[in-house]
C-alpha cells in the first residue's frame, strides 16, 4: 500500500456505523508500550532510537494481525505526506516532528496504527466507527498481546507498563470517544458540561487531539489517568460518562425541534445551500457548515446523502487531502478553490 491509496479508501472511524452513531463519531484505544533497556524516545540517541525502530518493524512483522499493514518511514516522507496522515488521524501531530528514526505501521482498514518513536517507544490505537469502545478495546487487546511475545516491555509488577509520561504509567490505556454535540453548543449547554468532565479527571480536545480547538462542535474525551486503574474499569468508567453525555445531547436536539424548528431548519439549510453553491470556501468555514447539516441530516431535515459520505467531506477537504489529490502544492487561495469544488461534487452539485 502506498500512501495515495489513501485517498481512495474510506477510513474505518468515518463509516458512521455503530451504536450510537448519530452522535458518536469514533471510539479509540490508545496503547503506550516502551521496550525494556532502552531510553524513553526524549532521552535515546540515534543508535538507540534506530534500534527501536528495526525492532518494532520486525516484531510488527511477525505478528499475524498486522500482516496487512505497510510501514511508513517518516523520514521518507514529505511534509504534505505527514500532514495527510495526521488529518486521517493515523497519526499524531507530535510524531510528525523531527522524523529521524520514526515509523508509523498502518493496516489497510485504517483500525489499526502504531506510532514508533513518539512519546513512548509504541504508541499503537485502533479506531473503530460508533460508541465502540470494549470491541476496540478487545481488537488493541490481542494486537498487544501478540507483539509482547515479540518485545521486551518495559513492566514491574507494582507499577505496571512503565511509560515517558507518569499519567500513562499502569495499564499505558487511554480510551477516547469523538462526539458530535451541536445542540449542547447551540443551547449554550457545552461550558457546564465541559466543567463536570473535567471534575472526573476526563481531558477534552479537539477534532485533532490535544492542542486543539472544538471546531465543528466536535470533542474528543478521554481519561486523563492510567496508573491505578484496570482496562476494564477505564472503559467503564468512559462509557459511563458518554452515555450521560449522548442523552443530554439528545435531549438538546429534541427541545430545539420542538421549540425552535423553524429557525433550526433555516439554519441546516442556508449551510447547505452555501456548501453546494461556494465556489471559494476556508477550512474553518467547511466544517462549521458541515456540522450543522450533519445535524439536519440526523433529524432527518436533509435527505439524499449517506452519513459516511458527508464524514468523508471534513476530512478531505483538510489542506493536505486537497494537496493529495492535486498532486501538488497549492496556496491557501487555491485550496479554498479546490475544497468548494470537491465539496460540489461530492454532494453532487457540480
Amino acid at each position: 500500500m502506498k500512501i495515495n491509496d489513501l485517498l481512495n479508501h474510506s477510513s474505518e472511524w468515518l463509516k458512521g456505523t455503530g451504536p450510537n452513531s448519530d452522535i458518536v463519531i469514533s471510539s479509540r484505544i490508545r496503547l503506550a508500550r516502551s521496550l525494556s533497556k532502552l531510553p524513553f524516545p526524549h532521552w535515546a540517541n540515534k543508535k538507540q532510537s534506530e534500534q527501536v525502530c528495526d525492532a518494532v518493524v520486525e516484531a510488527a512483522g511477525k505478528v499475524g494481525f498486522l500482516k496487512q499493514t505497510t510501514v511508513f518511514k517518516l523520514a521518507d516522507l514529505d511534509s504534505v505526506d505527514k500532514q495527510f496522515l495526521v488529518e486521517r488521524h493515523l497519526m499524531s501531530h507530535d510524531h510528525a516532528q523531527k522524523t529521524d528514526s520514526k515509523a508509523v505501521i498502518i493496516d489497510h482498514e485504517e483500525i489499526i496504527s502504531i506510532m514508533v518513536n513518539e512519546e513512548d517507544h509504541i504508541r499503537m490505537q485502533v479506531m473503530q466507527s460508533g460508541f465502540n469502545l470494549f470491541e476496540t478495546w478487545n481488537i488493541g487487546n490481542k494486537v498487544d498481546d501478540a507483539l509482547a511475545k515479540e518485545l521486551p516491555y518495559a513492566f514491574l509488577p507494582d507499577w505496571g507498563y512503565l511509560t515517558a509520561c507518569p499519567t500513562n504509567t499502569g495499564t499505558g490505556m487511554r480510551g477516547s470517544v469523538m462526539l458530535h454535540l451541536p445542540a449542547l453548543v447551540m443551547t449554550r449547554q457545552i461550558d457546564r458540561v465541559l466543567a463536570a468532565i473535567a471534575k472526573l479527571s476526563f481531558n477534552t480536545r479537539g477534532l485533532y487531539g490535544e492542542g486543539t480547538q472544538a471546531l465543528g462542535n466536535f470533542f474528543q474525551i478521554s481519561n486523563q489517568v492510567s496508573l491505578g486503574h484496570g482496562e476494564d474499569e477505564i472503559i467503564g468508567n468512559i462509557n459511563g460518562i458518554i452515555r450521560q453525555i449522548i442523552e443530554q445531547e439528545h435531549q438538546a436536539r429534541e427541545l430545539m425541534f420542538s421549540k425552535n424548528r423553524a429557525l433550526l431548519e433555516d439554519k441546516i439549510n442556508r449551510s447547505f445551500g452555501i456548501l453546494k453553491s461556494a465556489y471559494i470556501i476556508s477550512s474553518q468555514e467547511t466544517i462549521e457548515l458541515l456540522s450543522l447539516v450533519r445535524l439536519g441530516l440526523d433529524l432527518g431535515l436533509i435527505k439524499h446523502i449517506d452519513r459516511a459520505r458527508l464524514n468523508d467531506l471534513f476530512i478531505a477537504t483538510q489542506p493536505a487531502h486537497l494537496q493529495k489529490i492535486e498532486n501538488k502544492k497549492l496556496t491557501s487561495e487555491e485550496r479554498d478553490v479546490k475544497r468548494a469544488e470537491i465539496i460540489r461534487e461530492r454532494l453532487g452539485v457540480a
